[in-house]
């Protein structure tokens, strides 16, 4: 049996405190493959390759199981703020 969303959302959630969280499996069910975007404040000072290392170090054992992670953003909840304030600053037409 796979990993679930719900297990990696759980552990992302205990571990990382995130202000933002998105787990999608894109393995159709099966729990091998994941795209994530997080925010959290674990980030601040660290660069991309360490938050990405970060992201997988708490999910080491859920790793044996996965076959694929994808980390679509990892960013601080300032990083977070920046790219959300555009969006609503044009809206579609």
């Amino acid at each position: 049996m796979g990993v679930t969303k719900e297990q990696v959302e759980s552990k992302l959630t205990s571990e990382m405190k995130p202000s933002h969280l998105e787990v999608i499996d894109t393995s159709g069910g099966c729990g091998a493959s994941f795209v994530i975007e997080i925010v959290s404040e674990q980030f601040e000072g660290k660069r991309l390759l360490e938050r990405h290392r970060f992201v997988n170090d708490v999910l080491k054992e859920e790793m044996k199981e996965i076959h694929a992670l994808s980390i679509k953003k990892a960013l601080t909840p300032g990083q977070w703020k920046q790219q959300q304030e555009p969006e609503k600053s044009h809206p579609a037409a």
